[in-house]
């Protein structure tokens, strides 16, 4: 059992059930899964620079990732199906736990000027999503090798059926919202 994982069991799960009532445990928000994003416009032309993200992402997430690919074609932006626009990676039990667990100490905290992250976020359901400028926040990442900086899309999938649930829960596991 991860630290982050421990916390849940230990103090948010109670919380949780006693603050919105719930009868069974079963009804208690719990983790779903995590999906890391990279969107590289760019990247359907420089052929290097989707190699270069499909190796970092992997670094960061502890997981290979994989290459997604246009499903149409938009010739405004010079695109065609199926060439590569990006890379995504889910993760599931124990790098799930581990990843949002370096995301909360490690990564966010090192984000310059960093004030919290915005609760704008929520999707209606209890799930949300995160957008990071620079993916060299993460401690895996060695800024001297990066030619690109890349942007990324986080989102912590839950099993809340409101915002306002999935909200408590990650603010209980630590999740730095601005106030």
């Amino acid at each position: 059992m991860t630290r982050l994982e421990k916390i849940y069991v230990e103090k948010v799960a109670p919380e949780l059930k006693k603050e919105f009532g719930y009868t069974s445990s079963m009804q208690i928000p719990r983790l779903s899964f995590v999906s890391l994003n990279m969107g590289l416009g760019e990247a359907s032309n420089n052929n290097k620079l989707i190699e270069e993200a499909v190796v970092e992402l992997t670094a960061i997430s502890g997981q290979k990732a994989v290459i997604t690919r246009a499903r149409k074609s938009i010739a405004a932006f010079k695109l065609r199906e199926g060439m590569p626009v990006g890379c995504r990676v889910t993760l599931r039990g124990e790098r799930m736990w581990d990843f949002l667990d370096k995301l909360i100490n490690f990564a966010l905290p090192r984000v310059r000027d960093f004030r919290g992250v915005p609760d704008r976020g929520f999707d209606g359901r209890g799930n949300f999503t995160l957008g990071i400028r620079e993916h060299t926040i993460f401690p895996e990442i060695n800024v001297d090798r990066v030619e690109h900086v890349k942007g990324m899309n986080v989102t912590i999938v839950t099993t809340a059926l409101a915002d306002k649930e999935g909200k408590m829960f990650l603010d209980l596991l630590g999740m730095p919202f601005k106030k």
